[in-house]
């Protein structure tokens, strides 16, 4: 039995990569060594993962009309995602990402929003045309707070299940989205954005999950990087180990996560296994450069899961 389908509406950018030895300090001017653009945004990240792992995905949002938005809907397209949801916005330029890289893995980002920043209820509009059948609607925070807030009204009132990313990180939410919310997945920076002290490990992803539980989400799941996932449903909560795996570039690593983890509830899995998918998509991404490029396909990631002895 095929899985249902998963929709992602939120954010297409071409991400402009460069490759330097440190990331700079303010006012400093450093030589790297390489460039690429690579199509990224969170929105597209976790569509190309839900998509590789053999679930059938829908994106919802906007491109310009220029050779970058041509490149992002033709790379989607090559992942088999649906881009019937996308809307080509012929008067403002496709969103662009600009990443600075380390030797360490870590990163810098800077996102401009273009197409992306013009997201409104038209959007959602389209967006509920795709929600019969579906198995989840993703939602980040790289398009307008007001059109997030819209679509997860919109799967909620249609008994979709609505998962969270929470990124970039914000404190503006208004009270009424996490009522909508049935998975949020906050790393350990934007949960303590969301809850005004600092997380940093079990106990205090424990503290902050209790608190989003409170302001009405179903189930709270924290990315705490090489440490592990924190979860809290309304039944239990577990922690998860990290997969130990050589980092080379850790950029789209949370949106494989979320893509792993929505692709393992789509087949059926229970909550604990669908976070275990979604840490060993969010490793294999790790290892390899790039947003999109970096993402594993199912194969890869249930020979990780074997060769690691987690299912």
């Amino acid at each position: 039995m095929n899985p249902a389908h998963i929709i992602i509406f939120g954010s297409m950018n071409m991400d402009l990569v460069a490759r330097t030895p440190k990331l700079p300090v303010p006012g400093e001017t450093l030589l790297g060594y390489s460039f690429a653009t690579i199509p990224g945004g969170k929105g597209a990240n976790q569509a190309v993962a839900v998509a590789r792992l053999k679930v059938p995905t829908v994106m919802v949002g906007r491109v310009g009309s220029d050779g970058f938005g041509q490149t992002l809907l033709a790379n989607l397209q090559a992942a088999d995602v649906d881009t019937s949801g996308v809307l080509v916005n012929e008067a403002v330029p496709s969103g662009v990402a600009m990443i600075a890289v380390d030797d360490q893995s870590e990163n810098h980002i800077i996102v401009i929003p273009g197409a992306n920043g013009q997201i409104n209820e038209s959007d959602v509009d389209r967006l509920i045309h795709h929600l019969p059948g579906a198995a989840a609607l993703l939602l980040q925070f790289e398009i307008p707070l007001p059109a997030v807030v819209a679509a997860a009204k919109a799967a909620h009132q249609a008994g979709v299940r609505v998962i969270l990313d929470p990124a970039p990180a914000r404190s503006d939410i208004p009270t009424d989205l996490y009522s909508c919310v049935n998975i949020i997945t906050p790393n350990a920076v934007e949960a303590a954005q969301l809850v005004g002290f600092p997380v940093h490990d079990p106990t205090t992803a424990a503290h902050a999950a209790d608190v989003l539980q409170q302001r009405g989400v179903e189930t709270v799941v924290i990315k705490l990087g090489a440490t592990g996932v924190f979860c809290a449903t309304p039944k239990e909560s577990f922690f998860v180990p990290a997969f130990s795996v050589k980092a080379v570039d850790t950029v789209a690593a949370g949106d494989a996560f979320n893509g792993g983890m929505a692709a393992a509830l789509a087949n059926g899995l229970p909550i604990r296994q669908a976070i275990t998918w979604g840490a060993a998509t969010g490793a294999l991404s790790a290892t390899k450069a790039g947003a999109q490029s970096s993402l594993p396909d199912r194969a890869t990631v249930e020979a990780f899961l074997k060769q690691h002895d987690r299912d």
